[in-house]
């Protein structure tokens, strides 16, 4: 049986850098090699979107993938849209055979509380659930690498509930 192919979902709030930093952490840190990724903009937030969807291709082929990067514009702050976006998009990966990555880091509580509600109550497997941990919020805007690995950690909220971890 073939291994399922994965799928990368990231909402974009205020920090480009917070996405960036949390997709390259999960790469580098968990091996993850998505086939598609997709952002979850808030219209506010439309701007730096093909930053992120650049870095994202930028840092992919630095770990020797190439994965479809796609945008989904959400309204601001809309709980019910955001979460209705992310849930008709995890159904129809799993559907089509993805294993789900969600990744909380960069976005917006509205964006994040309805994408979790959604996946929630649509019953369908997430099997990751990342979140980069910061020690500290002074002088993080730069790169991963550039921010002391003690001030950081990325979490998998899914792995750590099956284990038993608390964060």
């Amino acid at each position: 049986m073939p291994m399922p192919q994965d799928a990368y979902i990231t909402p974009l709030g205020r920090s480009t850098w917070a996405l960036v930093n949390t997709y390259y952490a999960v790469l580098r840190e968990r091996g993850l090699r998505p086939e598609r990724v997709y952002i979850i903009v808030e219209r506010p937030y439309a701007k730096n979107a093909g930053t992120a969807k650049e870095a994202i291709s930028i840092i992919s082929e630095a770990f020797g993938s190439a994965p479809e990067i796609f945008l989904e514009l959400v309204e601001e702050a809309d709980f019910v849209g955001a979460g209705r976006t992310v849930g008709s998009l995890v159904e129809r990966l799993a559907g089509e055979g993805f294993s789900i990555a969600l990744d909380i880091t960069s976005g917006r509580k509205a964006t994040i509380a309805g994408a979790l509600a959604a996946v929630a109550a649509g019953g369908t497997e997430i099997r990751h659930i990342y979140y980069l941990a910061m020690k500290s919020v002074e002088d993080i805007a730069k790169p991963y690498m550039m921010i002391p690995l003690r001030l950081q950690e990325i979490r998998d909220f899914t792995q750590d509930a099956r284990r038993g971890d608390s964060p």
